[in-house]
């Protein structure tokens, strides 16, 4: 009944195509604990089983083949962004010695929620995880990764286009570039104020536990060195080309990363313990992921007002909440486009952005900070997430599985800093 009821309607998914994203999701969480080695080995036939049944449904049952080619080509610029950021971050080495403190590596992160904002979020992740991991190599712990993520792969992202995915497909659709600063700035500086002071807490609480001679002699020795600054070109390359159109924006990508690869000495990516197989786990993955989660989407889309979302308080956490889980860019568009609509306004119409941009960007700021900040939830909320799992395990650190990241981490952490920031700004008692 439920599969003809599918082909019949011919007009969105049925909900229980959502089944391989939340199989996907259940073996990515859950796998590694019950058959590591066989899930090291099969993860890409997992996934790209389960991809391929639900393009199986798009393609004979919703008859959209449309979604999944948009999907396949969104899916393109998403790992050719990805992976030549890896390559071309992959040959600077930015060489550390000595042990930081609690203070300097509070100083560091603020650093990188900043840089995020001129070389987006995978850029600022992939060019500084391996300093990060160096300089507290005597006592790095899953802590040190977690919250790097929280707030150099996701929060600190949120004042540019270029800072994170969702807005740089806010600006395409017509919300000014200076816009995001100027209305998120406030919100920016809570957010990663907070989460910066609550890992300072628990920095200097374990930072006091360890040996002597890492809090008092290593840390004298601390210098810093920088090899391979010609990749600096190759990075601001890769920059320029978002901005350009699609297919041109790939290939300037792709020929960025070839000539990082080609013009750096193996020297410098043998200290980065550099190798392909990061980025293979992530393609992999993300590729299910894309796949799987176009239902889920959908059905949101075509669904998005029987949830009555309608107040910015709402729209901050329901669009949160599913960029946890989903991708956090169609997500904003879904909720940008409920949001107008409850407005009579229509994402599709440049003056219509423009006009409710004026009269309720409140909205727009709730929607914004929700797609930004809630990347940070989950290890499949925001690509760079995975990717600096990937890499710290390469550098055998060890990190929370995927429950515990959530379970020890997201959500005693983060949710306390999204209720402080959402009673701040988007409750009837907001003082911003």
């Amino acid at each position: 009944m439920l599969v003809a009821s599918a082909a019949a309607s011919g007009s969105g998914p049925a909900l229980w195509m959502v089944l391989p994203f939340l199989l996907l999701l259940a073996c990515i969480a859950l796998m590694p604990f019950v058959a590591k080695h066989w899930w090291e080995r099969h993860y890409p036939k997992v996934s790209a089983g389960l991809g391929a049944l639900t393009v199986a449904f798009y393609l004979l049952l919703v008859k959209a083949p449309d979604r999944m080619v948009h999907t396949g080509f969104e899916y393109v610029s998403f790992i050719v962004l990805i992976g030549s950021l890896f390559v071309v971050s992959g040959g600077i080495h930015i060489r550390v010695k000595g042990e930081s403190t609690p203070a300097m590596n509070c100083v560091f992160l603020a650093v990188g929620a900043v840089l995020a904002n001129l070389v987006g979020t995978t850029g600022a992740s992939m060019l500084l995880i391996r300093p990060w991991i160096r300089m507290n190599q005597y006592r790095v712990t899953a802590y040190h990764i977690v919250f790097f993520i929280f707030v150099v792969s996701n929060i600190g992202g949120c004042l540019t286009p270029v800072g994170d995915p969702p807005l740089f497909l806010g600006y395409l659709k017509g919300v000014p570039f200076w816009w995001v600063l100027e209305r998120c700035f406030q919100g920016w500086l809570v957010g990663v104020g907070l989460v910066i002071g609550v890992f300072g807490v628990i920095d200097a609480i374990h930072y006091r536990k360890a040996p002597k001679s890492v809090r008092e002699e290593k840390t004298h020795e601390e210098t810093w060195a920088f090899e391979g600054a010609h990749n600096l070109l190759w990075l601001g390359l890769v920059l320029f080309a978002v901005f350009l159109k699609p297919g041109i924006r790939e290939g300037l990508m792709v020929a960025a990363a070839i000539g990082a690869y080609l013009t750096t000495r193996p020297a410098v990516r043998h200290s980065n313990d550099f190798s392909f197989g990061p980025i293979k786990e992530v393609a992999w993955l993300f590729a299910g992921i894309f796949a799987t989660m176009v239902p889920a989407l959908h059905y949101l889309e075509l669904h998005a007002e029987e949830f009555g979302v309608d107040t910015e308080m709402e729209f901050f956490w329901f669009t949160g909440a599913l960029s946890s889980v989903l991708d956090n860019a169609p997500t904003y568009l879904t909720f940008l486009a409920a949001a107008l609509g409850h407005h009579g306004l229509s994402i599709d119409r440049l003056a219509d952005i423009q006009k409710f941009v004026a009269e309720h960007d409140h909205h727009l700021i709730a929607i914004s900070m929700g797609a930004v900040f809630f990347g940070a939830m989950t290890y499949i909320g925001n690509g760079p997430n995975f990717m600096v799992k990937a890499i710290a395990e390469q550098s055998k650190v060890r990190v929370p599985s995927f429950f515990g990241y959530i379970f020890k981490f997201s959500l005693p952490v983060l949710v306390p800093v999204f209720f402080v920031i959402g009673l701040l700004f988007f409750s009837r008692w907001r003082v911003f």
